[in-house]
């Protein structure tokens, strides 16, 4: 364990001491004052809507240690008030977060997985965790702070880890460079390649481009890749010669190949030969794209020469974040499947198919905006409304600006206008689930997050 002194902080970030100890000790990081404990070293980040250098006087007051700020004016009493604690001036909070983060990371030889793709990352990233700690102590990305913020402070809680599993989101190219490139990662996983943010990017291609920016941490990283992913199965035959590359999937031939699947509502079940042995694995959430999920996992735990039995066990015992796929059996015999989290086309269609595995039950879809698409909106959204019909779902309902083009190509291809409801609010989703509910439903909630599609979740979770 290696923890950071004030002398390594200024000379990383090029800061300016204005008061405090060189020698002192910064073991644990906060950007917010309202959870900073005693001790903390606070790091006052500015953001287009935010400000963290008002709040200086808070985090010293609240007992932090030291303060990392760019913009502050202060009395020399104010000093005065605190002589004991150290604060130091930077050009630039956010860059200096950065560099820290990658001093940080330099003090580690340990494992270090990293996790992108269109859809999918959280799970993958709990999974594979999951595995990683059956023989190694491991710090994971917590939730879904996978940005350029949340990957940093999540490298500086490193301590006595052993192994690290970090998940890289994006909207924009260059994003996960900057994020690769603080976190140095070993095992450079992609998921898929979808149409998440594809109004920013432009194409798929693009996507798959932004997505490989991960490779540039490390020179010879090891690449874990979704075989079944078109793209990724293309990009992979073109390297393959070129590069150390692991490839998990059910259609395609793989590395790391599932058989013999059965799904059961709720979990599932599938065969993978390892060695010269033919295991079967237990995943406890349903759905084939979760057994995509496992076989990433295996594919990390081979490379870090896990035991068969406990890549196993991390597999089967493993717990979801929730708001993904997050399973509720209320009192009244319904079903709430709340995958409200963030929604894509491929993640639409992966929920929905779950959904339709579910026979002799009535199977209603509570469906919202995807964000991000820009011009390809229309379309992607009438190829939610082609998998709400070829899914057979019986009861569709509707919400959102973009949503209108679910309803639209349901009913073109023949679903029942009776039974397709398109709403202004989430309340009136509420009266009418109130109404048409009954004992035996499936109800799936699934949005882009904005659309906070979660609150109805709550909001039956709580009344029924």
């Amino acid at each position: 364990m290696k923890n950071l002194t004030l002398k390594e902080i200024i000379e990383v970030t090029k800061g300016e001491l204005i008061q405090g100890n060189l020698e002192t000790i910064c073991q644990n990081f906060s950007k917010d004052t309202r959870t900073i404990q005693k001790g903390d070293t606070y790091i006052a980040i500015k953001g287009e809507k935010f400000d963290g250098n008002l709040f200086w006087k808070q985090a010293l007051e609240k007992g932090a240690n030291c303060i990392i700020v760019s913009e502050i004016s202060y009395h020399p009493k104010d000093l005065e008030n605190y002589q004991d604690r150290a604060i130091i001036k930077v050009k630039d909070t956010l860059k200096a977060l950065y560099e820290i983060a990658k001093l940080k990371r330099s003090f580690y030889s340990i494992p270090v997985i990293a996790i992108t793709g269109s859809v999918g990352k959280t799970s993958t990233k709990d999974m594979v965790a999951n595995v990683v700690s059956q023989k190694f102590k491991t710090l994971k990305t917590v939730g879904n702070n996978n940005n350029n913020i949340g990957l940093p402070f999540t490298i500086l809680k490193l301590q006595d880890e052993e192994a690290m599993v970090l998940e890289m989101g994006m909207n924009h190219f260059g994003e996960i460079s900057l994020l690769t490139n603080i976190a140095k990662p070993d095992i450079c996983i992609i998921t898929n390649i979808g149409t998440s943010h594809i109004g920013n990017l432009g194409s798929r291609q693009n996507i798959l481009k932004a997505k490989l920016e991960i490779l540039e941490g490390t020179k010879n990283p090891t690449i874990i890749i979704n075989n079944d992913n078109d793209l990724l199965h293309k990009w992979q035959e073109e390297n393959k010669d070129k590069r150390n590359i692991i490839t998990y999937g059910i259609g395609e031939t793989s590395d790391i190949h599932a058989t013999d699947i059965f799904l059961k509502g709720e979990e599932s079940e599938f065969n993978c030969q390892l060695e010269k042995d033919n295991i079967k694995f237990e995943v406890p959430v349903g759905g084939r794209h979760f057994i995509l999920n496992a076989l990433c996992a295996i594919s990390v735990g081979k490379t870090l020469e896990i035991e068969n039995a406990k890549i196993k066990k991390g597999i089967e015992e493993f717990e979801l974040t929730k708001k993904r796929m997050d399973i509720t059996n209320l009192q009244s015999g319904v079903k709430i499947i709340n995958d409200a989290y963030n929604a894509s086309l491929e993640s639409m269609q992966a929920s929905l198919k779950y959904l339709s595995e579910f026979k002799n039950h009535r199977k209603i879809a509570v469906l919202g905006d995807m964000l991000e698409l820009g011009d390809y909106s229309q379309k992607l959204h009438e190829q939610v409304g082609e998998a709400v019909y070829q899914n057979e779902i019986d009861v569709l309902i509707t919400s959102g600006k973009e949503a209108k083009y679910i309803v639209k190509k349901a009913k073109e291809l023949g679903m029942s206008k009776n039974n397709i409801y398109y709403l202004e609010t989430k309340q009136e989703i509420m009266q009418l689930l109130k109404q048409i509910m009954k004992t035996g439903d499936i109800i799936l909630l699934k949005a882009s997050n904005g659309m906070k599609f979660f609150e109805i979740a709550e909001e039956i979770q709580k009344n029924f």
